[in-house]
């Protein structure tokens, strides 16, 4: 016996039906003119992947899945009508989800609904395929799971036949709203699975997007955050953190989305500045001024540069109208607008430049005594006082900007023990330089062989003539075929009488410059010294053949 349909239980099964069909072709329409094929492309231009997506904007934002982007160099879209569109940039991306925003560069775009509530384990859900100039047949299924990998999103698992293409495709409820991101199917697995699509569209670009993990595994141009302040910590991260394109790039972006903002014209003349192209930098920074916005940090900025220019530059390559006058008419500007200390200090050093010593010494006097006492502040009077020969008001100042540091010293401090270092060495004061320049060895976390010569040369001076041999040794193990140092080492030997050790070193001396008359002269003395005049006259006559001025008075004093 044939089994059949109750009557009036088919009749219900086709109306329902129909009420599904009719449900979809209210909205079926709308939703297929909003996906789009998504292909991208590595630098060489070979196809990395093709997903589909779907608007989510109407300025271009839109929404798939994060794998295709992935070493992707360019990435472009074909919409419902066929037409191909490039891939702006990247928004935000979350790889464990695979889900990601980007922007396209079209026109205005027709966004798909976002439902406003999740779906429910045994919902019916829909997936639209993408097509081409025409309304494709939506998929229904059932929702099987639904996980809440975060406390406002969903991942749902849906009993559903799903395409091998249908990653990125749109996932819908009854009324057409969308509520998921179809991923990608595995091979073999008869289910799909959908991302809560609030989790691409809630996706925002981040200030310090460089260092995003994520963002990285794209070579896609990232998008700038919508606020200034954010996207202004991103100009100023690139600036020191990404390539040159990449800062261009972004410099530019920048200054179309925020065009009355002085801070993309800034970094677009400083990029160009570097580049040698002035006149193009100079009508960026008159632009800066022109948005009246930032105008002390803008007139800082221009004098920064000019000056920067000015001490930096070849001459002949010095662009006429950057001369110093202008860079100290900027900064004065950008003091009357802001009176910040620092603005001062740009003002004595563009001073000290054009060799106007003494009123650059009176900027800095005025920043010490207004509270700004500093090591820089005091440093840069010591230069002045230098200049102007006066050595002792010099010192003082230097042992100042020292006073401004405490034990245990930091390495901050190293710089003006050094400069003191000096200031004493050339005074004279060979002891208290020493213990300048044992602070300084103790605080920078390598030294070469210049310091231990310089420090030999000031032990050797006041008699700490262990304290020498110990550094020349030193400067020797930085630099062994430097012959000046054995020199030196074989010299300061004869004079505290270790004649062994200087017939030693003069022979090292010999076997790394043969042609070198100290080496003979150090140990001919040495020989003669010892008492083996026969063999000491005959190097110090070595000596003498090479051109040694000294060789024949020695000869004379030692050799009889």
């Amino acid at each position: 016996m044939k089994t059949t349909i109750p009557a009036l239980l088919l009749a219900a099964l086709m109306t329902l039906f129909a009420n599904y069909a009719h449900a979809q072709a209210k909205w079926a329409k709308n939703v297929a003119k909003t996906t789009f094929t998504l292909k991208t492309f590595s630098t060489n231009g070979n196809l990395i992947g093709s997903y589909c997506g779907f608007y989510v904007g109407t300025d271009g934002e839109a929404v798939a899945n994060f794998t295709p982007f992935k070493g992707a160099s360019r990435a472009v879209v074909i919409d419902a009508n066929g037409v191909e569109q490039q891939v702006e940039c990247i928004i935000g991306a979350n790889d464990i989800y695979d889900v990601a925003k980007f922007k396209v560069s079209a026109g205005k775009t027709q966004p798909v609904t976002l439902a406003a509530s999740a779906l429910q384990k045994d919902n019916i859900a829909w997936f639209m395929p993408y097509a081409v100039k025409k309304t494709p047949e939506a998929v229904m299924g059932t929702v099987t799971r639904v996980e809440q990998p975060a406390d406002k999103y969903s991942y749902y698992t849906l009993q559903m036949q799903v395409p091998e293409t249908a990653g990125g495709c749109p996932v819908l409820n009854d009324n057409g709203e969308v509520v998921g991101i179809m991923q990608q199917p595995a091979n073999g697995d008869k289910n799909g699975y959908a991302t809560d699509v609030r989790m691409a569209t809630d996706l925002t670009a981040k200030p310090l997007m460089i260092n995003d993990p994520t963002l990285s595994k794209t070579m896609l141009k990232k998008a700038l955050p919508d606020d200034i302040k954010e996207a202004t910590v991103t100009l100023m991260t690139m600036q020191t953190m990404a390539d040159s394109l990449t800062l261009a790039t972004t410099i530019e972006d920048f200054i179309k989305k925020f065009p009355n903002s002085a801070e993309g014209y800034k970094s677009r003349a400083q990029s160009l500045a570097r580049a040698g192209r002035h006149a193009d930098a100079d009508r960026d920074m008159q632009q800066a001024i022109k948005t009246g916005t930032e105008l002390d940090d803008t007139y800082y900025t221009y004098a920064r540069m000019i000056y920067s220019h000015q001490l930096y530059e070849q001459p002949e390559k010095q662009y006429a109208p950057w001369t110093l006058e202008f860079a100290e008419d900027a900064i004065n500007k950008a003091y009357t607008q802001n009176p910040q200390p620092l603005y001062l200090e740009v003002k004595a050093q563009i001073k000290f430049s054009q060799k106007q010593y003494a009123e650059a010494y009176d900027v800095y006097k005025q920043l010490i005594d207004n509270g700004n006492a500093t090591a820089e502040n005091y440093y840069g009077a010591a230069r002045c006082k230098e200049q102007t020969g006066d050595s002792i008001t010099m010192l003082a100042l230097l042992d100042s900007a020292v006073a401004t540091f405490s034990e245990p010293y930091i390495r901050d401090a190293a710089p003006y023990f050094w400069a003191r270092a000096e200031a004493r060495m050339a005074q004279g004061k060979m002891r208290e330089a020493v213990q300048d320049l044992n602070v300084y060895e103790k605080l920078m976390p390598q030294v070469n062989d210049r310091f231990y010569y310089i420090r030999f040369e000031a032990e050797s001076k006041c008699r700490l003539f262990q304290q020498a041999l110990n550094d020349i040794r030193q400067a020797i193990s930085k630099d062994d075929r430097n012959a000046f140092y054995y020199a030196e080492k074989a010299s300061l030997e004869i004079r505290v009488k270790l004649y062994d050790d200087a017939i030693d070193t003069a022979q090292q001396l010999i076997n790394l410059e043969s042609e070198n008359s100290d080496g003979y002269l150090f140990l001919g003395l040495a020989q003669c010294l010892k008492g083996d005049k026969a063999a000491g006259t005959k190097n110090l006559e070595k000596a003498k053949q090479l051109g040694d001025t000294q060789a024949q008075s020695l000869i004379e004093k030692y050799g009889k």
